[in-house]
C-alpha cells in the first residue's frame, strides 16, 4: 500500500540565507526615534564627560582640552551605536520598534556599523562646516536654525530613496526595518 505521505527528501529545505521583506518604517516614526535617541545619549554625554573630566583633572568647560574631550565623546558614541546596531538595536530603536539590518535583512557586522556611524553624521557636518566658514559670528539661535534646516532637508531626501531609507543608510548598506510583533 502506498504512503500518503510525501517523503522528507521531496521537501525542498527551507533556505536560511533567504530573508522574509520588512517593511521600511515611516519617516516620522524613524525621526521620532532620532530625537528619542538623543535624549538617551545625555546619560551617555553625561558619563563620559564627568570621566574625562575627573580622569584629566578638567576645572572648567573652557579648558584647554576641550577638543581631546570631544575626540573622546566622538569615540565612546562610536563604541555605543557600533555595539548597539551589531547587536540589532539601540535602546531607543527598541522603544520605537526599530530594527537595523544590513541590505538582505541579516544583522549588521561591527565594521558595517562603524560605516553607518561614521556617514551618519552627514546630519551634522555640513551646517557646522558652513558655521565655522561663515565669515561673521552667529548666535546660538541661528545655529538651532541651521542645524534644524538641515537635519528636516536631509530626513526628506529619504524621499527620494527608492525603499525610502537615508541616504547615509544606502551608502553604508545597511536599512532600518520595522520591528514590530508580527500579528498571529
Amino acid at each position: 500500500m502506498p504512503s500518503l505521505r510525501t517523503p522528507a527528501s521531496s521537501i525542498p529545505p527551507a533556505r536560511q540565507d533567504v530573508p522574509t521583506p520588512v517593511a521600511t518604517p515611516g519617516i516620522w516614526r524613524r525621526m521620532a526615534c532620532w530625537l528619542y535617541e538623543g535624549l538617551l545619549l545625555f546619560a551617555v554625554v553625561f558619563v563620559a564627560g564627568w570621566l574625562f573630566s575627573t580622569l584629566g583633572q578638567m576645572r572648567d568647560a573652557m579648558d584647554a582640552r576641550r577638543p581631546l574631550l570631544q575626540a573622546f565623546l566622538f569615540v565612546v558614541f562610536g563604541i555605543y551605536f557600533t555595539v548597539f546596531w551589531s547587536r540589532g538595536q539601540t535602546l531607543a530603536m527598541k522603544t520605537w520598534r526599530l530594527r537595523m539590518v544590513d541590505r538582505s535583512g541579516r544583522p549588521l557586522t561591527q565594521g558595517r556599523a562603524l560605516v553607518r556611524y561614521l556617514l551618519g553624521w552627514i546630519w551634522f557636518l555640513p551646517p557646522l562646516a558652513a558655521i565655522h566658514a561663515l565669515p561673521f559670528k552667529v548666535s546660538g539661535g541661528e545655529v538651532l536654525v541651521l542645524m534644524t534646516g538641515w537635519v528636516a532637508i536631509w530626513a526628506l531626501l529619504a524621499r527620494f530613496h527608492p525603499q525610502q531609507q537615508f541616504w547615509h543608510d544606502a551608502w553604508a548598506g545597511t536599512r532600518i526595518v520595522d520591528a514590530s510583533p508580527i500579528p498571529r
